[in-house]
């Protein structure tokens, strides 16, 4: 049994990963990947998607982290939101996901926002749920149409400094629109999220890198 606890242990993952894609991102496109392919099955079907490396290095290296401890094997599509239930303002639609509940988070990551990266939330974007700035562990949601309010400047969040976008779905957009459709909710206390929890929860089988 290694002497250091689990969560020392889970930051120095995401460390090293995070400190290999910074360095990547330094060398020539052509000795590099760009993108990094991954999919989710989840019980409906299968999500093929992109994450951009190159563009989004620190958010790309935590989700990838996440994914290489099978942190999502045993997570969720819980979280549906559009025009007809949102409470925010202007109003988005999404489905967001989240990890096994038993899994640990890593220590929160800074948050690049859609100015560094030039990643927008178009049709099919991944990003990550936040609340303030800095404060993104595992959380991720996925756009269905454009979403522009959640860029930088957008006003989606009064912070102004919009979601961070770090990937697109490449295959399987009919699977997602198809959760985002499902308005089975389980009645919840906080009014912001009303009607958008789901009552059963899409499960996702696992995320995996492709080779």
């Amino acid at each position: 049994m290694s002497p250091y606890p689990r969560s020392i242990l889970l930051s120095l993952v995401l460390l090293s990963l995070t400190n290999s894609l910074f360095a990547s991102a330094q060398t020539p496109l052509t000795s590099q990947k760009a993108t990094q392919q991954a999919v989710i099955q989840t019980a409906l079907g299968n999500i093929e998607i992109a994450l951009f490396a190159q563009k989004a290095p620190v958010t790309v290296a935590n989700f990838i982290a996440y994914i290489q401890q099978s942190a999502f094997t045993g997570g969720e599509f819980y979280r549906v939101v559009g025009p007809d239930n949102d409470q925010g303002t202007p109003p988005i639609s999404v489905i967001q996901g989240r990890t096994n509940p038993q899994f640990e988070d890593f220590p929160p990551i800074v948050l690049e926002t859609t100015k560094l990266s030039g990643i927008k939330h178009k049709d099919g974007t991944l990003s990550m749920a936040r609340g303030g700035p800095n404060t993104a562990t595992q959380q991720f949601f996925i756009c269905v149409g454009e979403q522009s309010s959640l860029d930088y400047g957008g006003a989606r969040n009064p912070d102004g400094q919009g979601f961070a976008a770090f990937g697109r779905v490449t295959a399987g957009m009919d699977i997602v629109k198809k959760i985002q459709r499902n308005r089975q909710a389980k009645v919840v206390e906080d009014p912001y999220i009303k009607n958008q929890i789901l009552a059963q929860s899409i499960k996702i089988i696992a995320i995996t890198l492709a080779e």
